[in-house]
């Protein structure tokens, strides 16, 4: 994730004490946490601090996971016949061993568990609760929250690495595994995961996207194999997209537990050799069979966290809270409007009503390019303040950049002895209300309707607008040119405009 990524939409989560519950109830961290209570003096570990494997039994007993001569889950064998001794079962202990291992080395990893490395097979080390494992229970949400980041570290870092099904093929004449033969990229591997991680942030945070909706898995693959400009995908972009469907496949499996993401995996079937019997019917028009993935909200908190830290500005509802409000007025400019609204209440809360509103309206001041946008922000700021913020609001009924909107509050508030605007400051304001709407790049039709809204209600609008000691009025008349439906006035409009620049010099 690179640093010179524009800011990204910001992102609501909730307080840390909820976070902290979410990583505690993690699957894996929360099996992670059993086994380093567990652990103790009589528990033996290997050269690089695993379970040997005559603990790995204890360790699945102390998860529940045994399993059972009728059964994991409890039922009877096929046909009638015991369950122990099948394939299926020994593959049943094999992966509730796996789990455990799995479990254990994150135990090791995020300090819940201390270990002394045994030196050789012979030689096993022993293992004992970590200081980490009291702050779990004793610590504050950040601590709860610090750990599983490690956490969260540590299977990623698992996640990148390449599955390998033959291992012996590539463990050299001395022993060591040929790592070059793998044709694997530590780095590129780590990259590409950045880079769908973030692409399912950014959706996941964006307006108009799926919001807490899964995202299907064949979309966010393409998203980083398929060129932006590639129009239809040639065979072999879809092979790499096919490609990358399976890495991810197996990647998710894992962040699942840890609690980053909810994932529907690929559907078996998909993945049966040409010739073979698929494993159940299938529905072409189905694509959640092709895998379904989206982050909790554990997920966002992580992977914001991982953003920050390689530098990408994430900003989260309430980062301003405690900044000045010409911060959050500059802040909120490229927010989208919920966005901009939960951060302006999260400003507003337990401030005083007429400190905040002399706050917004001196910060809104200005004649730079991105005071018309501050007005508007101010406005929708004042908006949520109560009438208590009213005496604020009056002391600036005579300021030529803040009387029109000031009225415009207390009118909609229904203020009595209310000054009516002088025509100067009636068409001021309506210069500077379509330039930070312009600014805003807001809805295209809603803008319209503001323009032939103003015109129409005011005749020989044009005559009088170019004549307005506003920074933006040529480039605002400009704009209703372009954008005025009816070709008259839009004719208007630009001759306007151009009296403007004259008059301006510019």
């Amino acid at each position: 994730m690179s640093a010179e990524q524009p800011t990204l939409p910001p992102v609501r989560l909730p307080a840390d004490a909820e976070l902290a519950r979410d990583a505690l109830a993690a699957p894996l961290l929360a099996r992670a946490v059993r086994l380093a209570r567990w652990a103790g003096p009589e528990t033996r570990v290997g050269a690089g601090g695993e379970l040997v494997d005559e603990q790995l039994p204890d360790a699945v007993e102390v998860l529940g996971l045994t399993v059972t001569a009728d059964g994991a889950d409890g039922s009877d064998g096929s046909d009638g016949e015991s369950f122990e001794g099948t394939e299926a079962f020994e593959e049943a202990v094999e992966e509730a061993e796996i789990l455990a291992a799995d479990a254990w080395r994150l135990a090791v990893d995020t300090g819940l568990v201390t270990v002394e490395d045994g030196a050789d097979d012979e030689t096993p080390g022993g293992a004992g609760p970590g200081d980490n494992l009291a702050l779990l229970t004793a610590g504050s949400p950040q601590d709860v929250l610090a750990i599983w980041l490690d956490g969260f570290d540590a299977v990623f870092a698992d996640a990148v690495v390449p599955v390998l099904d033959d291992l012996e093929t590539l463990v050299g004449e001395d022993g060591e595994i040929d790592l070059e033969s793998l044709d694997w990229d530590p780095e590129m591997e780590g990259e590409f995961l950045e880079g769908v991680l973030g692409n399912l942030y950014l959706l996941t945070v964006s307006e108009g996207g799926p919001g807490d909706g899964p995202v299907p898995l064949p979309a966010l693959a393409a998203s980083m194999v398929v060129p932006d400009d590639m129009g239809e995908p040639t065979d072999d972009v879809l092979e790499q997209v096919s490609d990358a469907m399976m890495r991810l496949d197996e990647q998710f499996r894992l962040l699942e537990a840890i609690g980053l993401v909810e994932y529907q995996p690929v559907d078996e079937a998909l993945m049966a050799e040409e010739g073979d019997e698929p494993v159940a019917p299938v529905d072409d028009e189905d694509v959640s069979r092709y895998g379904m993935v989206r982050l909790t909200t554990l997920g966002l908190y992580g992977v914001r966290a991982r953003m920050l830290d390689a530098g990408v500005d994430a900003p989260a509802v309430g980062d301003l809270a405690d900044k000045g409000a010409d911060v959050l007025l500059g802040g909120i400019a490229d927010y989208p409007e919920a966005a901009a609204r939960a951060e302006t209440a999260a400003w507003l809360s337990g401030r005083d009503a007429v400190t905040a509103a002399r706050e917004l309206l001196h910060a809104a001041r200005g004649a730079d390019a991105g005071s018309p946008l501050r007005r508007l922000h101010c406005q929708q700021a004042l908006a949520l303040v109560g009438t208590e913020a009213e005496p604020a609001v009056r002391e600036v009924l005579d300021d030529a950049e803040l009387g029109g909107l000031a009225r415009v509050w207390l009118v909609e508030r229904g203020a009595a002895d209310v000054p009516a605007p002088s025509e100067s400051m009636v068409f001021w304001l309506a210069i500077d209300t379509i330039a930070a709407q312009l600014d805003a790049d807001g809805d295209l039709e809603e803008l319209q309707e503001l323009i032939e809204g103003l015109t129409g209600r005011h005749s020989g609008f044009f005559e009088a607008a170019w004549r307005v000691d506003h920074p933006a009025t040529a480039e605002v008349l400009e704009a209703m040119g372009r954008l005025h439906r009816d070709r008259t006035a839009a004719k208007e409009a630009r001759k306007s405009a151009f009296k403007a620049r004259s008059r301006s010099g510019s």
